[in-house]
């Protein structure tokens, strides 16, 4: 796998895990779109290659050449996203001086607990990213997330899901639909939890990332 793993040192007794997946054709003159990836409660911990097991990690496993640089941080064991999220901006940062990266093409995913981690994330950061995807997951309030409704965004969810209830994703979507278009809602009917990693596998998830651009939000 193309995956490189880092550590993020923020001061003495603070690191950040993270892995960082490069294209076969990826080159320091060529900028490239950037993915935020945020892992489930079950890959919290200090091995970083847990991380790897679900979600967007099989769509990488299958392809040496996937279009985006993947950034993959690890969530410590007993925390939540939302616990790191001065760590995630301090992330960013750094990739964006390591590697080169499209300022206009950064994109925020996560599924389960790094569904509302992406909620939240972005609710509080709706200027840094181009488009989101929120898989099985929730935000803080409706109401807050309307700070999105001039972002483009990605909503999955099983409708039978017995781990995040569908109206999580339901009440946040049905709240911004009337403010924002760029709303797309992906129902999987008599599903579970298990999308989490299905999701990715709509053959125009990626494609329709790459279609958004943060100058292009209205």
């Amino acid at each position: 796998m193309s995956y490189k793993s880092f550590k993020l040192q923020r001061d003495l007794t603070s690191t950040l895990n993270y892995l960082v997946y490069l294209p076969k054709s990826y080159s320091p003159n060529i900028k490239m779109p950037l993915i935020l990836s945020l892992h489930g409660s079950g890959e919290r911990g200090n091995n970083i290659e847990n991380v790897t097991r679900w979600g967007i990690h099989k769509i990488l496993r299958e392809n040496d050449d996937f279009p985006f640089i993947v950034v993959s941080p690890q969530c410590p064991e007993g925390e939540i996203w939302e616990m790191q999220f001065n760590a995630l901006k301090d992330l960013l940062n750094k990739i964006k001086n390591d590697y080169n990266i499209d300022d206009e093409r950064i994109y925020l995913t996560g599924y389960s607990l790094g569904g509302y981690g992406t909620w939240n994330f972005a609710i509080l950061n709706p200027e840094t990213f181009a488009a989101i995807i929120p898989i099985s997951g929730g935000a803080i309030s409706p109401k807050k997330a309307l700070h999105l409704k001039g972002l483009p965004i990605w909503v999955a969810h099983g409708d039978s899901d017995t781990v995040v209830p569908f109206e999580e994703s339901k009440r946040i979507v049905e709240s911004l639909k009337e403010h924002n278009p760029n709303i797309i809602f992906k129902v999987y009917e008599d599903k579970g939890h298990e999308v989490c990693t299905s999701a990715y596998e709509e053959p125009e998830l990626f494609q329709w990332f790459l279609k958004q651009k943060k100058h292009n939000k209205s």
